[in-house]
């Protein structure tokens, strides 16, 4: 009996058309311009509900109809909406996610008084300073290394003085195999003097990082046992002085930890190392209009190697053509390092 492979993914499901749609649709861009008889006799289906179907594709905004014929629309500006409207459903959700992100403080204060009248509170500490904040993280890997510590950073303020003042003892920790680093930043602080070098070091002592084009606040947790909040939600660490709550729970803990996984599954890598240098920079050069000939005498390289850096850059970026690896790489903060 032979094993039954899985169907692959159709990508047009994320936005929005069903596998009759997806195959009605290459039928159609493949006719170019025909009747509705002649794309029933394409898809070799009835004739009324290929028309229903191309009526849907009309409204989606993917087909054209013209006097009897259905034409179709090029794909980059058909998806190209549909890929918009999307990323704004993405964004109204992670505004939804945000707003109950928001409400923590009141769970956590329920939670408090429950904990309480049970047992008595569990401990909670105000710390205070930005040297306090990185010692008392090694003090606590060396206790029981090593230690993952997953910490997201909100602002440009923040990513700074982790280059300038967090960076260095955290990564010496690492090599020493005290520490194993998570972090989440924002994509627009790539740019800042120091970031690229620091990160650099960092991956290349085991640690990890990925970009978000927004981080909702500061907090971290370092290892199963402790977490960091701040003393606003929403808030980061150098507008209030490096203020902020170490618990020491595992309910909290947990909640802040399966938080950052959620921004982690939605992060993306970094756009250098692994080999994205030299996709990155045919995209860049791509970006300024230049054809595969062009970027293959400014980077000194042969045109069949910029081919298979494009198609290095579709498989990284989850695209289906070198349009769509430009819109991905731009969102992503590739094109503007």
């Amino acid at each position: 009996m032979r094993n039954a492979s899985p169907a692959a993914s159709d990508p047009l499901e994320t936005l929005g058309l069903d596998p009759a749609q997806s195959a009605l649709y290459t039928a159609v861009l493949r006719l170019h311009r025909a009747t509705v008889t002649e794309v029933a006799q394409a898809m070799d289906g009835p004739i009324d509900r290929v028309s229903r179907q191309l009526d849907e594709l009309v409204r989606l905004g993917v087909v054209d109809e013209q006097s009897g014929e259905y034409l179709a629309r090029h794909p980059a500006g058909a998806l190209g909406r549909l890929i918009a409207e999307r990323l704004d459903r993405l964004a109204e959700e992670s505004r939804r996610i945000d707003s109950a992100l928001g409400s923590i403080r009141g769970l956590i204060h329920d939670y408090d008084a429950g904990r309480d009248y049970q047992s008595g509170p569990f401990p909670v500490e105000l710390v205070s300073g930005a040297d306090v904040l990185y010692e008392s993280v090694v003090g606590m890997a060396v206790q029981s290394p090593p230690m993952e510590l997953l910490t997201a950073i909100p602002d440009e303020r923040t990513m700074t003085d982790f280059v300038r003042k967090f960076a260095d003892p955290w990564i010496d920790a690492q090599e020493r195999g005290l520490l194993r680093v998570h972090m989440i930043i924002p994509v627009d602080t790539l740019s800042l003097p120091g970031v690229r070098e620091q990160l650099t070091r960092l991956l290349e002592a085991g640690g990890q990082a990925r970009t978000l084009d927004r981080v909702p606040s500061w907090f971290m947790t370092a290892g199963p046992d402790a977490a960091g909040l701040p003393a606003l939600w929403g808030g980061n660490l150098p507008d209030h002085a490096y203020n902020f709550y170490l618990l020491r729970t595992p309910i909290v803990v947990g909640l802040l930890r399966s938080l950052f996984e959620e921004l982690w599954a939605r992060a993306v890598p970094l756009p250098w190392g692994g080999g994205i240098d030299g996709v990155v920079q045919v995209l860049r050069l791509a970006a300024q209009g230049m054809c595969d000939d062009s970027i293959a005498r400014q980077l000194g390289l042969s045109v069949r190697t910029v081919r298979a850096r494009f198609a290095d850059a579709m498989s990284e970026l989850g695209a289906q053509s070198r349009f769509h690896a430009g819109v991905e790489a731009s969102r992503r903060g590739w094109l503007g390092q």
